[in-house]
């Protein structure tokens, strides 16, 4: 099947070549009850929530991914953008830092939790604020790019970490800043003999894909390897474009990986996931992480349930190829770190012998080896290599 991706609808009165300029889009970011009600005809919860709930949370998006969701009131991307006063309402579960970074924070701007490597957050600033925003109590406070004492500070972290062997830009968006900042965070970074793998996480081809130009990826190719961790999470994202902006990083050797959030009534279905992890793989951007909802402050609303999460899963186990299917992941709150969620498909466990009920209902078992039978490998010199990775918050130089 081949995919048609349409051109979003850009609105008459704008010049085509503002529409494609990055800064524009920027520049004319709808931020104010005044500026959405030129997109939108707004509901009175929607509007209480613009009066009542402006200290929450920034509220901001780009005129192009507004006109994506200029019709009714359920569409699943208004949903993402648009402030509701349901994240005034008190939910079942409300943390302002439910990834528990704070306590994970040695420097400025950096978050290291895991053993081999850090987030680090170059600016607060996103092109849209999503309402789902796990990081409410660092994003949108407009700072913009990282300030240089900072800066210094939190290279000289990751270079005195011989453990640390990957650094993920984060924010805010760290797309919202200009090439040259780019250039220059790379290039420092790359001069770290230690860190092998840089990734980017980023809204930019979802919310602004013009963002992506050939300036930019020639950036990206100097400062190879470069990972960009794109967040889709609904089909109707990808316009053409998006599919531009996805080609033009994958044909100059920037591998795209894809991170979506399961939302409730926005993708919680597994026809919307397969769709759009059919889209992106046709792409050649691999679905990575279907994240379970954050319990941050003002999301309730739109989390779904494990079990909701867990059955699309089921669902799509074996109609769905291995290679568009994200894995199913939840942040234990608090700083608890990635726990993988899968199906169960083990019906019983006696000894050696477990027995499987497949998707669609073969039953047969497994039988494993003893274990006296059990040997490993000579390790060689990977032995110390594993250690190293498994101690790299610790190892200094």
């Amino acid at each position: 099947m081949k995919f048609n991706f349409s051109k979003s609808p850009r609105p008459a009165h704008i010049q085509e070549s503002d529409w494609n300029n990055w800064t524009w889009q920027l520049r004319s970011s709808l931020k104010s009850q005044t500026d959405f009600e030129k997109y939108f005809e707004l509901t009175a919860e929607e509007k209480a929530a613009f009066s009542e709930g402006k200290e929450l949370f920034n509220i901001r998006t780009t005129p192009y991914y507004a006109s994506l969701a200029n019709v009714g009131v359920g569409d699943s991307i208004r949903q993402i953008l648009m402030p509701q006063k349901t994240e005034i309402a008190e939910g079942a579960q409300q943390m302002l830092d439910p990834l528990g970074e704070k306590k994970n924070n040695p420097a400025p701007r950096l978050i290291h939790r895991y053993s081999d490597r850090v987030l680090f957050l170059i600016t607060d600033i996103c092109s849209v604020y999503c309402r789902f925003c796990t990081r409410k109590h660092f994003t949108g406070q407009e700072q913009a790019f990282i300030r240089d004492e900072e800066f210094k500070s939190a290279l000289a972290y990751i270079k005195n970490h011989r453990g640390i062997r990957e650094v993920i830009l984060s924010g805010g968006d760290p797309l919202t800043v200009s090439d040259a900042h780019l250039d220059r965070v790379l290039g420092e970074l790359r001069s770290i003999d230690h860190v092998e793998i840089i990734r980017i996480g980023t809204r930019m081809p979802v919310v602004c894909p013009m963002r992506v130009t050939e300036d930019l990826v020639k950036i990206f190719k100097k400062h190879k390897p470069i990972f960009l961790m794109s967040h889709f999470n609904h089909p109707n994202e990808i316009t053409t474009e998006a599919v531009q902006a996805l080609e033009l990083l994958v044909d100059n050797g920037v591998p795209v990986m894809n991170q979506m959030v399961l939302l409730n009534g926005v993708n919680n279905h597994p026809a919307i996931v397969q769709a759009l992890s059919r889209r992106l793989l046709y792409l050649r951007v691999k679905p990575y992480y279907m994240f379970q909802c954050d319990p941050s402050i003002g999301t309730d609303h739109m989390r779904t349930s494990i079990e909701d999460s867990l059955e699309i899963q089921r669902e799509l186990w074996g109609h769905l190829s291995g290679l568009a299917m994200p894995t199913l992941s939840l942040d234990i709150p608090d700083g608890g770190g990635k726990a993988y969620l899968v199906p169960n498909f083990q019906t019983a466990h006696e000894g050696q012998t477990r027995k499987y009920t497949g998707w669609d209902g073969v039953e047969a078992q497994y039988i494993s080896p003893l274990p006296e039978k059990i040997k490993k490998p000579l390790l060689g010199p990977y032995q110390e290599e594993w250690s190293e990775l498994k101690n790299g918050k610790f190892l200094t130089n």
